[in-house]
C-alpha cells in the first residue's frame, strides 16, 4: 500500500503506471475530507521519530523486520494512545471484543 495525499503528482497517469507496475494499492483520503490522512500521518510521524530515524539499515530485509518489530511488537501491542485512553491499539481492540456480544455472519 502507497499512501498518499492528493496531489497532482500523486494522481499523474505516469505515477499512477508505476504504482500498478509494482503491484501496489494507492491510498488517499476521499476529496473534500482531509482529516481522514490524520490517522496515518500520526503513525507515519512516530514510526519515523521512534524507529526509522534512530536506525541505519544494510538491506531491506533489515527494514522489513525493523518495521514487523515496530508494528507488531511495540506500536500495537504496547504504545499507548491518547485516542484510547492511554490502551495500545491491542489492548483497545480486546476490549471492543470481550464486549461485543452480537454473532458474526
Amino acid at each position: 500500500m502507497f499512501h498518499t495525499d492528493r496531489g497532482s503528482q500523486f494522481t499523474s497517469c505516469d505515477f499512477r503506471k508505476e504504482i500498478d507496475s509494482l503491484h501496489m494499492v494507492q491510498s488517499f483520503s476521499a476529496k473534500g475530507h482531509p482529516y481522514d490522512n490524520a490517522v496515518m500521518e500520526y503513525f507515519f510521524k512516530y514510526l519515523k521519530k521512534e524507529e526509522l530515524n534512530r536506525r541505519h539499515f544494510q538491506s531491506v530485509e533489515q527494514l522489513k523486520q525493523s518495521l514487523v518489530s515496530y508494528i507488531a511488537g511495540f506500536y500495537n501491542l504496547l504504545r499507548p494512545h491518547s485516542h484510547n485512553h492511554s490502551l495500545s491499539p491491542n489492548q483497545i481492540e480486546d476490549r471492543y471484543f470481550a464486549n461485543f456480544t452480537s454473532p458474526l455472519y
